[in-house]
């Protein structure tokens, strides 16, 4: 076979070689399952809490320094699965009885109102509040601040934190700002409201204890503490899904509104 003959045979080979691993690539591309685990889940529906009363007294007085609607959103977006499962139910009863009935959306909006109830009894909904307390359970020396410990923002949280829970709080960074500044790491609403869901996680997931305990985090939420009855009286208007509905409390000194269930 003359030499130019086998040589445009051998080229006629490769190239015909490299079509075919050029189209079993094309059918198989080596990325396809790498691009399928790349698909991002649609984001949740989210649905705006209602009001608690102390936002309602805020709006009549024109009091500006009140919840915003996009902290509910923040919130509902980085509630975890386990906040949202059914088992959750036994510790909201009372507040939102039909809790393991409701879809994903109520869930979340329940736990958004719990928040703003919550932030109503720690700080009054006032993102730049900041208290040094007296009590001596809780005036010790901050680890990270090395100062005595403040409670700041709309739940009232502490820069250990931080590290107890995984919060964005940078002290380092807020050192050289005045104790209201609302650029303040721990001041930033969102970033206050999400260290919030860590917490609460820690408590109802990680450690399995109950809503309401006296080994809570916050002292709003710990059954004959002061300040509980005020939580409770900021949960009167939970949302319409969770069954509950208020009711005037009759007799002189009583709450200004319970809440029963609605049958």
């Amino acid at each position: 076979m003359p030499k130019t003959l086998r040589i445009s045979i051998s080229l006629f080979a490769a190239s015909l070689a490299v079509g075919l691993v050029a189209f079993r690539d094309a059918r198989n591309p080596p990325n396809a399952a790498a691009a399928t685990l790349r698909i991002i889940a649609p984001p949740p529906m989210l649905k705006p809490a209602p009001s608690t009363p102390i936002a309602e007294q805020k709006a009549a007085l024109g009091d500006d320094e009140t919840w915003r609607p996009q902290w509910d959103a923040a919130i509902e977006k980085a509630l975890p699965a386990d906040l949202l499962a059914p088992k959750m139910a036994s510790d909201v009863k009372q507040f939102c009885p039909r809790f393991s009935s409701m879809n994903d959306v109520d869930r979340r909006q329940f736990w958004a109102y719990f928040f703003q109830a919550l932030s109503g009894a720690e700080a009054g909904l006032k993102a730049t509040s900041n208290v040094r307390h007296s009590d001596p359970q809780v005036a010790v020396v901050d680890g990270v601040s090395h100062r005595m410990v403040r409670s700041e923002g709309l739940l009232q949280l502490t820069y250990e934190d931080a590290k107890r829970y995984g919060c964005d709080f940078d002290w380092n960074a807020d050192r050289h700002l005045t104790e209201h500044d609302p650029g303040k790491t721990i001041l930033q609403p969102e970033n206050n409201l999400l260290c919030g869901v860590n917490i609460l996680e820690n408590q109802l997931v990680v450690q399995n204890r109950p809503l309401l305990t006296r080994s809570s985090y916050w002292s709003t939420l710990r059954p004959g503490w002061p300040g509980n009855h005020v939580f409770v009286a900021q949960m009167a208007n939970v949302p319409s899904a969770c069954g509950r509905r208020p009711t005037k409390a009759a007799g002189k000194g009583s709450p200004p509104t319970t809440l029963t269930a609605s049958r």
